[in-house]
């Protein structure tokens, strides 16, 4: 089973930008489909983006689009989000996620429980 790590997260203004990086270890790293997900205080956990390795197809949630773009180093086993004018409603723990050979990745990558390993997740939080 692999293993993930993010890092990254902090405080930033509206309008900022942060990266975060999800970096896995246990397990080859071009066959997984790698998501982003997000859970603000008292809201369900949601599906932010997710790059399929192998093929370097990305998706989007369309509240993100065109501010987010993620990305991945395969030598480096790391998967990037970068975050660009980030909104105070961008706040939430940042959680990155793996699944080996993800079937239909267009329609599933958005649902939690399409992935088998989840890291520990880290704090974006952006002010006003």
């Amino acid at each position: 089973e692999v293993q993930l790590v993010e890092s990254g997260g902090g405080l930033v203004q509206a309008g900022g930008s942060l990266r975060l990086s999800c970096t896995a270890s246990g397990a080859t790293f071009d066959d997984y489909a790698i998501g982003w997900f997000r859970q603000a205080p008292g809201k369900e956990r949601e599906g932010v983006s997710c790059i399929s390795v192998s093929d370097g197809d990305t998706y989007y949630a369309d509240s993100v689009k065109g501010r987010f773009t993620i990305s991945s180093d395969n030598a480096k086993n790391t998967v990037y989000l970068q975050m660009n004018n980030l909104k105070p409603d961008d706040t939430a723990v940042y959680y990155c996620a793996a699944e080996a050979n993800m079937p239909s990745i267009p329609t599933m990558w958005v649902q939690l429980k399409a992935y088998g390993s989840w890291g520990q997740g880290t704090q974006v939080t952006v002010s006003s």
